[in-house]
């Protein structure tokens, strides 16, 4: 496989992905994201944590689904995350009002 090659599966898989998350956000509460994933989830739960002088995040979510293109099964029941970094949960608004197709 030549790199051209794997930059155009790359590029394919991320194609994808951008249409499914498209397809299933309207289904999701919150969107969550770490230094490593971006998940959107119905569920979760954030909880500071302190060890040995250390704070750290404790970030728990359900019905979840996980933006990662190599992950063969993107929803989950149940994910959570522990991470020394900044996490950012936003709740989605979701627009009551569509526009009707002509």
């Amino acid at each position: 496989m030549s790199t051209e090659d794997l930059d155009e599966y790359e590029s394919r898989m991320e194609l994808e992905l951008y249409r499914e998350y498209k397809d299933v956000v309207g289904i999701f509460t919150y969107a969550v994201e770490t230094e490593r994933r971006f998940y959107l989830c119905n569920a979760v739960d954030l909880k500071v944590r302190t060890e040995g002088g250390d704070v750290y995040y404790e970030v728990s979510m359900g019905d979840a689904w996980v933006w990662d293109m190599y992950r063969p099964a993107r929803f989950v029941k149940t994910a959570k995350v522990l991470t020394f970094r900044d996490v950012s949960i936003e709740e989605i608004v979701h627009s009551e009002l569509e526009v009707p197709d002509k």
